[in-house]
């Protein structure tokens, strides 16, 4: 396990399950809602979001990334034309 400090927020990947987890805040989590089938956002008592969980971590980031990037490559080469 990793762990990554920004500020308030922590980042830990678990690499034999390949799950992230970003906690906004250290509140306790009172409830949580699937975003998808592989991401979870939990919530602490107000319903606010406190951290979210990406299940198959390495294949969504990579796919988010490269859509990113081929999006933007996109746009780039439509100014230049």
């Amino acid at each position: 396990m990793e762990d990554f400090n920004m500020s308030q927020t922590t980042l830990r990947y678990f690499e034999e399950e390949d799950i992230l987890h970003l906690m906004i805040s250290d509140e306790h989590e009172t409830n949580s809602i699937e975003i998808s089938q592989n991401i979870t956002a939990e919530l602490n008592e107000h319903h606010e979001l406190i951290g979210v969980e990406i299940i198959g971590a390495s294949s969504f980031l990579r796919d988010s990334l490269l859509e990113s990037v081929q999006a933007k490559l996109l746009q780039l080469s439509q100014k230049a034309a």
